[in-house]
């Protein structure tokens, strides 16, 4: 995926929002809670985003992927995919819903209420 489909994709899901910080790069956050990172780690197409314990065993040996700058550092499940080979599209766009939806999950429940999630 490009950067700009990407973007896009991330900002498409519902009550996705979007700022820019640390150095330039495009945070997308649901409920003020980060879900993906565009951009941090140097090449503008990387995305970093949260994983399950078993894909960040599996997704951490992968080619082009790799655990998160800070992020992994810190003993977080989180992947950054930033170079080739990598996933394919259609995997990115899972692995980045999946963690959008492991993010909504954590919210309270007035939040998630909030945002019509139950």
């Amino acid at each position: 995926m490009t950067y700009d489909e990407i973007t896009r994709f991330c900002a498409s899901l519902p009550h996705a929002t979007h700022v820019v910080q640390w150095g330039g790069s495009d945070v997308y956050k649901i409920g003020s809670k980060l879900f993906a990172v565009v951009g941090m780690g140097g090449d503008e197409t990387s995305v970093t985003f949260k994983t399950s314990h078993l894909a960040f065993e599996v997704l951490s040996d992968s080619p082009g992927l790799r655990p998160a700058p800070y992020l992994a550092s810190r003993g977080l499940k989180w992947i950054q995919h930033y170079g080739l080979p990598g996933l394919s599209d259609d995997s990115l766009r899972d692995h980045i819903t999946a963690s959008y939806e492991m993010v909504a999950a954590g919210l309270t429940r007035k939040l998630r209420a909030e945002l019509g999630f139950d």
